[in-house]
C-alpha cells in the first residue's frame, strides 16, 4: 500500500506486529489449519485466549508472576492463529474483525486488571498509579487508530503495538519483574498514541 504526500508516493513500512505475522506464517497456517478440521472456529480461539489472559490477570493478582507470564505465553500466539484461521476458511467477516479487537482489549485489561489488584493489595499506591496510566495509554492506542479509520484516516503508526506490549509483559513476568513491563506500557502506549493523534492531524492538514 502506499500514500500520496505532496506528489510523492510515500511507502507505508510494515508494522512489528504484521513482520512477526508474515515471518511465523509457514507455523501459523498449519496450526490454524488443524483447528480448523478440529471443529473450531475463529472466534473461539480468540475466546479462549482470552480466557488464558484473565487466567494469567488472576494469578498475576495473586504475585505467581513467573506462572501467569508462561500462561501469557501459551495464549499470546492465539490472537494471530484466530486470523490465520478465518482467512485460511475464507470467510473472514466484519464482526470477526471487530470481535477479535473487543477481546483484544478486555484480554489485556483483565491482565493489567490482575497487577493493579496486587499493587494495590501490597500497599504500592505508585505502582498502582503506574498500572492504570498503563492501561490507559494501552487502551489509547487501540482508540486513536480506531477512531482514525472511522473518520477515514490511516493510524497504524507508532512505537508500541499491542504485540511489543504483549511481549514485555510476558518477558517480565517469567522474570518476576512485571513492574519494568509496567514502565515500559505506561510510557511508550502513550507516546504511541501522541504519535498517531499527530499523524492524523497531519493527514488532515493535507486535505485542506
Amino acid at each position: 500500500m502506499s500514500e500520496q504526500s505532496s506528489g510523492n508516493v510515500v511507502k507505508k513500512k510494515r508494522s512489528f506486529e504484521q513482520f512477526m505475522r508474515d515471518t511465523f506464517k509457514r507455523v501459523l497456517d498449519p496450526v490454524a489449519g488443524f483447528l480448523l478440521n478440529f471443529g473450531l472456529t475463529p472466534n473461539s480461539v480468540t475466546l479462549f485466549g482470552m480466557l488464558l489472559s484473565a487466567a494469567a490477570g488472576v494469578l498475576a493478582g495473586l504475585g505467581k508472576f513467573s506462572i501467569a507470564g508462561l500462561i501469557l505465553l501459551i495464549g499470546a500466539p492465539l490472537d494471530a492463529v484466530d486470523g490465520a484461521m478465518a482467512r485460511l476458511r475464507g470467510q473472514p467477516t466484519r464482526f470477526g474483525g471487530f470481535f477479535d479487537s473487543v477481546i483484544d482489549r478486555y484480554s489485556e485489561l483483565f491482565l493489567l486488571g490482575g497487577l493493579l489488584f496486587y499493587y494495590v493489595a501490597q500497599g504500592n499506591a505508585f505502582a498502582s498509579l503506574l498500572v492504570f496510566i498503563a492501561a490507559a495509554g494501552s487502551v489509547m492506542v487501540s482508540y486513536t487508530r480506531a477512531r482514525a479509520e472511522g473518520q477515514r484516516f490511516t493510524a497504524k503508526v507508532g512505537i508500541l503495538s499491542r504485540m511489543e506490549r504483549m511481549i514485555a509483559l510476558i518477558l517480565f513476568l517469567i522474570i518476576g519483574k512485571p513492574i519494568y513491563a509496567i514502565w515500559i506500557i505506561a510510557i511508550l502506549a502513550n507516546v504511541t498514541a501522541v504519535q498517531r493523534i499527530l499523524n492524523v492531524y497531519k493527514q488532515s492538514r493535507l486535505e485542506e
